[in-house]
C-alpha cells in the first residue's frame, strides 16, 4: 500500500512541478506586458487631454449646437452598457469584477421596466452573458491584451450609431481603470450624450471675466466643426478605457499567476513530506519484515522441544517429541532400523533446510496443507504437484527447482532409505 502511495504522490508531485513552471512563465510575462501598456496609456493621456480641450473651445464658441450626441433624451427608455472584458481567463477577479457591476446595472433598470442592449467587448463578457439569456447586442473580440485606435473608432462608430437612430438614449461604458500596479477599479462611465460639464467652460468664449481669455477664429464654424469632431471624441474615450482595462487585465494576470506559482510551491511541500513519510513506512516494514523472518529461521532450527501430533496407523498413534525420536515403547517387537524408517515416514522434516527453493512462509502453508515430510514431498505425482503449486501461486516452480528430487536426496540423507 505505501509504494502505491509513494508512485501517486510522485505522480502529483511532477504535475504540480509542470504546472509550476506554467505559472511562473505567465507571471513574468504578465509583468513585462504591464510596463509597455502602462506606456500605452500614458501616452494617450496628451490626444485625450487635448481633444477635450478643443471639444470645449467649440462648444463655448458655437454657443448651442444641434448635435444628437450634445442632446440628451427627455426619458431613459434603454441604455446601451459597452462591457470591457478580456478575451481569455486566468486573470484573478478581472472579469468576474466587470460582469458583476454590469449585471448590476442591468437588474436594476429591469427592475424599473427600461430597456437595455449590451456590447460586448472580449471573448469573456460574450459568453457570460450569452450563457445567462441576456439582451446581447454585437459582439468585439480578439484585442483585449493590446487594442489599437481602429478597434476603438469601430466600437465608437458602432454606439454612436445606435444613440443617433433612436435605438437607445443613453451609453455607458463599464470597465476597469488603471491606477497602479497594484490597484485597479471597476468604473461605469457615461458615454454618450456628453454631459454639459465636458463641453462647456472652454478658452473658445470671447473673453472671460478677468480679461484674460482668448479669442479664437474658426474655419468653418464652431458647429460644423463640433459636429465632426465629438464622434472622434467619444472613439478617444473608448480607446482610452480599452488602454485602461489591458493593462488591468495584465496586472490582474500577474497577481493571479504569481499567487498560483505559490500555491504550487506550498502544495510541492506538503506531498514531499507525505511522501518521505511514507517512503519511511516503506521502509520501518521491510525492516520488520526482515526481523520477523529471521526470527522465524532461528526458532524453526531450535525446534527440537516442539511436539507434533500425527495421525498413524494401525496402532502407530502416539505422540512423537522432536523430528526422529521415538520411545522404545512405542513400537514393542519392532526392530530398531524398521522403527526408525517407519518414525522417518511419519514425522515432520525441516523441509526448509533440505530443500531449496522452500523457506519459512513456504514451509507453514506447507504444514497447513498437511505435507510435513520429506516422504510426502518425495511421493508427489504430477496432480499433486499442479494442485500444490496452485495452492501456493508458484505454478511451474515445483518442477524447476525439482522439489522430488531433492525430497528423495533429502530423505535418503536422513534416513537410509531410498525412495
Amino acid at each position: 500500500m505505501a509504494g502505491g502511495q509513494e508512485r501517486i504522490l510522485k505522480g502529483r508531485i511532477r504535475s504540480m512541478q509542470a504546472t509550476k513552471k506554467i505559472t511562473r512563465a505567465m507571471e513574468l510575462i504578465a509583468g513585462s506586458r504591464i510596463v509597455k501598456a502602462q506606456q500605452r496609456v500614458h501616452a494617450a493621456v496628451p490626444y485625450s487631454e487635448r481633444i477635450t480641450e478643443v471639444v470645449k473651445d467649440l462648444a463655448a464658441a458655437a454657443g448651442s449646437s444641434d448635435s444628437p450626441l450634445l442632446k440628451g433624451r427627455p426619458e431613459i427608455k434603454n441604455t446601451c452598457y459597452v462591457i470591457i472584458a478580456a478575451d481569455r481567463g486566468l486573470c484573478g477577479g478581472y472579469n468576474a469584477g466587470v460582469q458583476r457591476a454590469a449585471e448590476g446595472e442591468i437588474k436594476a433598470d429591469v427592475l424599473a421596466g427600461k430597456g437595455y442592449e449590451i456590447i460586448s467587448v472580449g471573448r469573456k463578457a460574450e459568453s457570460y452573458f450569452k450563457f445567462r439569456d441576456y439582451m446581447l447586442g454585437r459582439t468585439f473580440a480578439g484585442f483585449s491584451d493590446k487594442p489599437s485606435y481602429e478597434d476603438a473608432k469601430q466600437i465608437g462608430q458602432h454606439v454612436v450609431g445606435l444613440f443617433t437612430s433612436g435605438h437607445v438614449d443613453k451609453v455607458e461604458l463599464v470597465y476597469t481603470r488603471f491606477i497602479t500596479a497594484g490597484s485597479q477599479e471597476v468604473v461605469l462611465r457615461p458615454l454618450v450624450p456628453l454631459s454639459e460639464d465636458t463641453v462647456r467652460g472652454g478658452d473658445g468664449k470671447a473673453g472671460s471675466d478677468d480679461g484674460t481669455g482668448s479669442d479664437y477664429e474658426f474655419e468653418p464654424d464652431p458647429t460644423t466643426i463640433l459636429d465632426t469632431l465629438l464622434p472622434r471624441y467619444v472613439e478617444a474615450r473608448v480607446y482610452a478605457a480599452l488602454l485602461n482595462a489591458a493593462a488591468s487585465e495584465h496586472a490582474f494576470r500577474q497577481r493571479a499567476m504569481k499567487s498560483a506559482t505559490d500555491n504550487a510551491e506550498d502544495l510541492i511541500k506538503n506531498l514531499s513530506i507525505t511522501m518521505n513519510r511514507a517512503r519511511q513506512a516503506t521502509i520501518t516494514t521491510e525492516i520488520m519484515e526482515i526481523v520477523g523472518g529471521a526470527e522465524a529461521l532461528g526458532s524453526d532450527k531450535a525446534g527440537n522441544d516442539r511436539v507434533i501430533d500425527f495421525d498413524l496407523p494401525d496402532g502407530f498413534g502416539e505422540r512423537f517429541t522432536g523430528a526422529a525420536s521415538m520411545p522404545a515403547s512405542t513400537l514393542q517387537g519392532a526392530a530398531s532400523a524398521t522403527a526408525t524408517i517407519e518414525a522417518g515416514a511419519l514425522a515432520a522434516d525441516a523441509l526448509d533446510e533440505g530443500i531449496d527453493g522452500i523457506g519459512p512462509v513456504i514451509e507453514r502453508k506447507l504444514h497447513e496443507a498437511g505435507i510435513t515430510s520429506f516422504r510426502q514431498i518425495a511421493n508427489w505425482t504430477d496432480s499433486d504437484v499442479e494442485r500444490i503449486g496452485s495452492q501456493l501461486n508458484f505454478k511451474g516452480r515445483i518442477e524447476r527447482e525439482d522439489w522430488i528430487g531433492q525430497a528423495k536426496a533429502a530423505h535418503l540423507a536422513k534416513y537410509g532409505e531410498q525412495l
